[in-house]
């Protein structure tokens, strides 16, 4: 026979696991409390504002320098046309940029 039995547990459980359980809820309760669902709307519009900036810089580089490119495939110029053309590009969405970020701080 054996004499060894299983130890029962106690009917109130352990209470290290009862205090874990506890303290588990109400970590789930304030993590819950901090990621509301309409909390997702504004980091959506802070996405979308920093694609809308990173549009600008790109398009400005690289629209100014496809202009430039062009005028200077057709008037000779290279590459002063490419360069003098993308620097204003360069101005314009710097331009663009500091208007949206002002227009955003209101």
């Amino acid at each position: 026979m054996n004499d060894e039995q299983p130890a029962e547990e106690p009917s109130g459980g352990d209470a290290r696991i009862e205090a874990l359980d506890t303290r588990l809820a109400a970590a789930k309760e304030r993590e819950g409390k901090r990621i509301k669902p309409d909390s997702g709307v504004e980091a959506n519009a802070s996405y979308q504002l920093g694609n809308r900036v990173l549009a600008e810089l790109l398009g400005g580089i690289g629209g100014g320098a496809l202009i430039g490119w062009v005028i200077d495939h057709f008037a000779g110029t290279s590459p002063w046309g490419l360069l003098v053309v993308m620097m204003l590009g360069i101005v314009a969405a710097f331009r663009n940029i500091i208007r949206i970020s002002n227009r955003r701080s209101d």
